[in-house]
């Protein structure tokens, strides 16, 4: 028997042979060809403070980066935003599952830090840089416990699964391609001195969903590290996950091998942060606080790699009212401005009177035909009738729809007279009235008196760095649930799959 058994196959094949619905491939590799990994282009962190953003490659997982109540949340993503904020730049943002596609994105420029929970190992070396470990975790063997297992005592438990890795020669253990856990079983094979077959699955095949597809029977064993399995057994609690397969490694960051002055600025940042409070609070929020992480996965509004996830209680109230008074909008651009306006908090009331979901004045619900706004259905259709409004104002002025969203979002939150201000002002100082971006450079300029005692200007006085930062926000946050709740999604979780198997 060889060594090394590796079968790079398709996820529905291969669900379809676990549930023996489809006949079996061959036991030879069968490799499929790969793009090569570039050499890195030269950028480093002079070029990225000049370009105003950091772009992180990461992983929508239930510690890296997902949603819950409409919130972006996650271990990676919670130290990439206060890195950003120290860089003193935007944080953008791209979800890239496969690691290899992460390596090559990081070297082609298409990403300037790989923010997955990243081994560090020998081979990943000879392709990309690490920055100084954020913290070390040994890999642990996922298996079912027997099903009667609150029956039995530890030592009967123990008798009936694996617990020495020489247990696993012949066994076939399930790993996500190009992964770390497939390189440290291949050094295992070699340490026990006998063949583990090691199934690799595509990039569908995420550490969570396997993890999920063991805890459901629909295969045998799987590797994680063992923070991640901690998480997960909080929720799957027929796992067992306390059997080693390596010695405690690194997990840190990926960068380019030719950005030292990147590396040392984020291994500088990273020492400084280790000796905070913030840093060991942030860790134990996603890997040491069990009961908040359960609370998170098993809620309707969870997205890691959880089906039918959703932003907030009123989603369907919110998708029926767009639908039918604004089409050509993403209900979850409307999401993130009513999370923006209250965080989805149907009490919410600001110190001017904006009461609801939406934030809207009594005068401006009652013309839109709202008379209680502490109710959620009558204060979103109000609020998205009131969008309508100031749509049909801005349609013969802002004539890009994309463009007009902007214009709406600013007056939505400042009255649409300063923004008519602020583009006579960009008109008459030879800028261009319908782009956003340059409308907002004079709407910041009218708190100076130069330009809101101007002869064009009619509305005066403004401190308008609310309705900027207002646009930025949702436009960000929106720019998150597109990634994390993609509209008309494609990709198929492991229910999904093996449904679709046994069709």
């Amino acid at each position: 028997m060889n060594r090394r058994k590796i079968l790079y196959i398709s996820t529905w094949v291969l669900l379809g042979c676990l549930l023996g619905c489809r006949p079996a491939p061959p036991l030879a590799a069968v490799e499929e060809a790969e793009p090569e990994i570039p050499e890195p282009v030269v950028f480093d962190l002079q070029q990225i403070q000049e370009r105003g953003e950091i772009i992180a490659l990461l992983d929508n997982s239930s510690t890296s980066y997902f949603l819950y109540k409409g919130q972006p949340m996650g271990y990676e993503y919670e130290l990439l935003c206060l890195l950003a904020k120290e860089l003193g730049v935007k944080l953008r943002l791209e979800i890239v599952p496969d690691l290899k596609d992460a390596f090559i994105k990081l070297n082609a420029g298409e990403g300037d830090v790989i923010a997955h929970n990243l081994t560090v190992t020998r081979d990943r070396k000879e392709w990309i840089a690490f920055t100084d470990y954020h913290h070390m975790v040994r890999q642990v063997l996922i298996q079912q416990k027997p099903r009667n297992w609150r029956q039995l005592k530890k030592h009967q438990i123990d008798a009936r699964l694996i617990r020495n890795p020489v247990e696993l020669i012949g066994k076939e253990v399930y790993v996500r391609r190009n992964s770390s856990y497939a390189e440290r079983l291949h050094n295992l094979s070699d340490e026990i001195g006998g063949d583990i077959v090691m199934v690799e699955g595509d990039e569908a095949w995420d550490t969570e969903a396997m993890i999920r597809m063991v805890a459901d029977g629909d295969i045998g064993l799987t590797v994680a590290d063992e923070d991640i399995a901690k998480v997960n057994a909080t929720y799957f609690p027929q796992l067992d996950i306390e059997t080693a397969v390596s010695f405690p490694q690194q997990i840190a960051w990926g960068i380019r091998k030719n950005a030292p002055e990147l590396q040392n600025y984020i291994n500088t940042w990273l020492a400084f942060m280790k000796g905070k409070p913030d840093f060991h609070v942030i860790y134990n929020k996603y890997f040491r606080s069990d009961k908040a992480q359960l609370r998170r996965v098993r809620s309707d509004f969870f997205s890691g790699q959880q089906e039918n996830g959703k932003l907030s209680p009123y989603d369907e109230i919110l998708t029926e009212a767009v639908d039918s008074l604004l089409p050509h909008w993403d209900w979850r651009m409307i999401a993130a401005q009513m999370y923006q306006e209250s965080k989805f908090d149907p009490r919410a009331e600001s110190w001017v009177g904006a009461q609801g979901l939406m934030q809207l004045v009594s005068e401006t619900g009652r013309y839109h035909g709202a008379t209680n706004l502490f109710n959620p259905t009558q204060n979103i259709w109000a609020g998205v009738k009131h969008i309508r409004w100031l749509e049909q104002i801005f349609e013969s002025k802002v004539s890009d729809p994309e463009e007009r969203k902007k214009f709406i979002l600013a007056s939505y939150n400042v009255g649409q007279g300063h923004i008519y201000d602020a583009r006579k002002l960009t008109q008459k100082y030879g800028g261009d009235p319908e782009l956003w971006d340059e409308v907002e450079q004079y709407l910041l300029l009218k708190s100076k008196s130069q330009y809101f005692r101007d002869a064009v200007v009619t509305h005066g006085y403004c401190r308008c760095t609310e309705p900027v930062k207002y646009v930025e926000e949702i436009y960000t946050r929106y720019e998150r649930y597109m990634q994390l709740m993609p509209e008309g999604d494609s990709t198929l979780g492991p229910d999904t799959l093996i449904a679709l198997a046994q069709d």
